[in-house]
């Protein structure tokens, strides 16, 4: 899900591909070393460091926050600002993490709030510092073709697949893991059929975006992480699922392009609407989940602590990250080549070349210039 899932979800802008697969795998490598590090410390109170399974998991959700606020700034930063972020990020990311587990003691068990509302409000603060006033009317290079719409498909069903893996991989054994994973699979599904019914309410002539597609039909998933493992019933998670499938189509037809606008908080993929909308969703079903006693061992405010600290966390955070990021000395592109790989990858001069030297040898007879 972190190198494959994330990587080609990002691949929709048309000239963006190797920086959104690249860049996502070289933040992921050292997000996974890093949160080792950083998490090992304060869950180790002084002593050595146990490597397992589960500070591996651990390590993976803490990168997943970071690839999550990479998709708010996504084509308008330079590899290094991203490597800046990732170390700082996660830093703080643990520190809400243990605030949740540790002291508040909420539940938390497929990171609604503690990744998903966290990264998504991080990125967006991140993205509010960086605005570029030059891209307010949009971009060229900032729209997607055929194959990188196939492409960021790829990413959405590989994510939609594992995700009832991801929401369970921490939780207890047996009982609770079984049903965060019966949770997840129902909320995924029941949002599948109201993210192509609301897509295709939202569109002129009742036709599909693709970007609803790729995005919404996994807001279930991010939605149900809070209380995933609590005895919510069947129609329970469906219902979350129905409701967060929603929610992130309104998002994006409605709410991205206010966020750009009005508050001047350019979202390059929409991470407020699969995240951000959907990770309040999850903390306040958890708060809901408790209040009918669905879950023995949480308390209402402490489930609503845990969902306003990740928000208040995530904003503070970022905002200074932002300020951080906006020196300008870490080789920012330009606003006419952000949305560009060709500003820090070798890229391959292909179609548009071709044609013209095909036309050129054909109708001019001529040898063509090397």
């Amino acid at each position: 899900m972190i190198f494959f899932g994330f990587g080609f979800l990002m691949t929709f802008l048309k000239k963006y591909g190797f920086s959104s697969v690249g860049i996502n795998l070289l933040i992921a490598a050292l997000g996974l070393q890093w949160g080792t590090i950083v998490q090992g410390i304060l869950h180790s109170h002084g002593q050595k460091i146990h490597i397992g399974i589960k500070n591996m998991i651990n390590a993976d959700f803490s990168t997943a926050t970071v690839l999550i606020s990479f998709g708010a700034v996504l084509g308008k930063t330079s590899p290094i600002q991203m490597l800046i972020m990732t170390v700082i990020e996660i830093a703080v990311f643990a520190g809400n993490e243990y605030l949740v587990g540790e002291i508040f003691k909420a539940s938390d068990t497929g990171a609604s709030m503690t990744i998903h509302a966290f990264g998504a409000y991080f990125g967006l603060a991140v993205a509010g510092v960086l605005y570029r006033s030059g891209l307010r009317r949009g971009h060229d290079n900032e729209e997607s073709v055929y194959h990188s719409d196939l492409f960021a498909m790829i990413g959405t069903l590989f994510l939609w697949i594992f995700w009832p893996s991801f929401n369970s991989a921490i939780a207890e054994a047996e009982e609770k893991q079984y049903r965060a994973i019966v949770n997840t699979y129902l909320s995924l599904a029941a949002c599948v059929l109201t993210a192509f019914a609301f897509s295709s309410l939202v569109e002129h002539r009742g036709k599909l975006d693709m970007a609803h597609i790729q995005n919404a039909t996994l807001a279930g998933g991010v939605a149900v992480g809070t209380c995933a493992d609590m005895a919510i019933h069947p129609y329970g998670s469906m219902i979350i699922g129905s409701i967060a499938g929603m929610v992130c189509v309104f998002g994006f037809k409605f709410l991205t392009p206010i966020l750009a606008t009005k508050l001047r908080i350019q979202d390059t993929c929409g991470v407020h609407s699969l995240h951000g909308l959907p990770g309040i969703i999850g903390g306040l079903a958890g708060i809901v989940a408790v209040a009918m006693d669905a879950s023995e061992t949480n308390t209402i405010i402490m489930q609503a602590a845990a969902l306003g600290s990740s928000i208040g966390t995530a904003v503070v955070g970022g905002l200074i990250t932002g300020l951080i990021l906006k020196l300008p000395i870490w080789g920012q592109p330009p606003d006419q080549h952000c949305y560009d790989d060709s500003v820090y990858w070798e890229v391959p001069r292909w179609r548009e070349h071709d044609n013209h030297f095909h036309e050129h040898d054909n109708h001019n007879q001529l040898e063509p210039e090397v």
